[in-house]
């Protein structure tokens, strides 16, 4: 794994959907207008910016106030 290598992937399913996964484990399924949209965004995409827009679709990246939340009294 490179260091910009976040453990998503994609597949294309029959139908035109598409089935993102992180690190093997379905994360979420695009269906119509935002399956095309995933997959000629992928197009122009390096592998870096790839793992980026797949971590934005799923929900799956750090917001930065972790640490804050870490501290917070409903979290103790």
């Amino acid at each position: 794994m490179t260091s910009a290598d976040l453990g998503f992937t994609y597949q294309r399913l029959k139908g035109g959907d598409v089935r993102i996964a992180h690190h093997g484990r379905p994360a979420t399924t695009l269906r119509g207008d935002k399956a095309e949209w995933f997959l000629e965004d992928m197009e122009t995409l390096n592998f870096n910016s790839q793992q980026q827009e797949m971590a934005r679709i799923t929900g799956n990246y750090r917001r930065g106030n972790e640490r804050q939340a870490k501290s917070h009294p409903r979290n103790r």
